[in-house]
């Protein structure tokens, strides 16, 4: 999600902006730049304009709710992301992170809350580890602390981590402080397995904040040895733009960093969603990644947020996080290209790799103008022989996607509440929806831990499929037909 800035706490808060005056504008006038750019997409067919009732769920036949649990205090802020190890789920909160026990899909119980305060705290796991993501400047590492300026030099944002081998009483064992906090992170296996990287996200510099200085177009690679993880610590800070990324426009955020990095491990691959950059990268080195193609679209993007591949690493996903996750851009006003999802083609071999913009993909719902929803987190279904997407869209509820077609992707499931405020905009919505052993887990900003159940034959064989341990930036792949 993007930040909003306060003359500094680097704290998000969800909120709903008008669907105009998205974006504030960069400079105007781009360099010469290597980068693709987009080519105008031709007309998605209009949306459907039935909007459910406050909190009514609507949903297709093939897709249904089969649990909730409600979140509670103190953990009852911001909902983000959600990772998975064996029988637990493990959810981020702006306020912490939740244990569930998810053995039984359609019971999941509370195995421990964590009560440790810094926004996304993005979160992902390995063997005993848990990594949390902090980016709003505090008053020092500790889960007691309070939000305090960055442009104190003493303030602190940055990762944490936990051991989880007690599932009902983690840990606190080691901060790792990174230039302008951590956003999110990516854990990358190092290749003889003793270590894990993180490659930490950020944005946003400011000449102002002594720890968060422009420019900033580099990741922070924080080294974890497994055995033991209290000597973490960062070895590089890789500059990915070194001849500057896009410098921004009245309809594209500048690219100041990264917002999200997803890792193809296997094929030492990875895809940088970058603000106003989408990048492939080469990751043979985990401590050091080389930028090996770089897109950009300068007439429907706003802000690149994440990215997903299919499973033969031949394409990628790229989100469009229009309007920050706070704006109703669901509408006919937005229209379907722009907070959309923009699907890639990649073609190639070693450093000659490219990426091809194939189409736009957008939920064809509209939504009413109460509610923030656009592109979010979403993960690959394993589905063999097709390429199948789980995605959530804030208060557009969770869709599936069928992108097989990358030239004509279609929607084959959906699932939504209607708004939380019929009159006033309220922001909330699924966060993160991704499929995991065989059931659907969305973590939802307001409403908690949701599970659905798909049913539907273009996706039996995703059974077949099971993780014991899943972080969905760090993509695994499975056995293709």
């Amino acid at each position: 999600m993007i930040r909003l800035h306060k003359p500094r706490l680097r704290q998000l808060r969800v909120v709903a902006l008008a669907t105009t005056g998205l974006l504030v504008a960069g400079a105007l006038v781009a360099p010469a730049s290597s980068a693709q750019t987009v080519p105008l997409a031709a007309p998605a067919p209009a949306l459907t304009n039935t909007i459910p009732g406050v909190d009514e769920i609507v949903s297709s036949p093939n897709l249904r709710q089969i649990a909730n649990l409600p979140k509670v205090a103190p953990l009852d802020a911001t909902n983000s992301d959600i990772a998975f190890q064996g029988r637990y789920a493990y959810a981020g909160n702006y306020n912490g992170f939740v244990i569930y026990d998810i053995s039984r899909p359609s019971a999941p119980t509370v195995k421990a809350r964590v009560l440790c305060p810094g926004s996304q705290n993005d979160i992902s796991v390995h063997g005993d580890l848990l990594f949390l993501s902090t980016d709003s400047s505090r008053s020092d590492d500790s889960c007691n602390s309070t939000p305090q300026g960055a442009d104190v030099k003493g303030s602190w944002e940055g990762i944490k981590v936990f051991d989880i081998k007690d599932k009902a009483n983690p840990r606190y064992i080691k901060s790792v402080e990174t230039a302008c906090g951590s956003h999110t992170h990516t854990l990358v296996p190092g290749k003889d397995r003793k270590a894990v990287y993180l490659y930490v996200s950020s944005y946003s510099p400011r000449a102002e904040f002594p720890d968060c200085q422009p420019p900033h177009d580099s990741i922070s690679i924080i080294k974890v040895p497994v055995k033991k993880p209290t000597d973490a610590a960062v070895v590089a800070t890789p500059n990915l733009f070194p001849d500057g990324g896009f410098p921004g426009s009245q309809t594209g955020s500048a690219t100041t960093g990264c917002h999200d990095i997803t890792a193809y491990p296997s094929k030492d691959l990875a895809a940088g969603a970058c603000m106003g950059d989408g990048v492939l990268l080469d990751i043979k080195n985990r401590e050091a990644p080389r930028v090996i193609n770089r897109v950009r679209d300068e007439v429907n993007f706003a802000f690149w947020h994440s990215a997903t591949f299919n499973n033969s690493g031949t394409k990628v996903v790229f989100t469009d996080e229009l309007g920050g996750g706070n704006a109703a851009t669901c509408n006919e006003t937005v229209g379907p290209n722009r907070g959309a999802n923009a699907i890639y083609d990649i073609a190639g071999r070693g450093d000659a790799r490219t990426m091809t913009f194939r189409s736009y993909y957008k939920i064809p719902r509209a939504n009413a103008d109460t509610e923030n929803c656009v592109a979010h987190n979403g993960s690959l279904i394993p589905v063999l022989g097709k390429d199948i997407m789980v995605q959530a869209w804030y208060q557009g509820g969770i869709s599936v996607f069928d992108f097989t077609d990358s030239a004509n992707p279609k929607e084959i499931a959906f699932w939504e509440r209607g708004p939380l405020s019929a009159d006033t905009p309220v922001g909330g919505g699924a966060w993160s929806a991704y499929y995991y052993n065989g059931h659907i887990y969305s973590n939802d900003i307001a409403k908690g831990l949701d599970v659905l159940e798909l049913n539907d034959w273009r996706t039996w064989t995703a059974n077949l499929t099971r993780y014991q341990e899943l972080n969905v930036q760090t993509q695994p792949s499975y056995l293709g037909w």
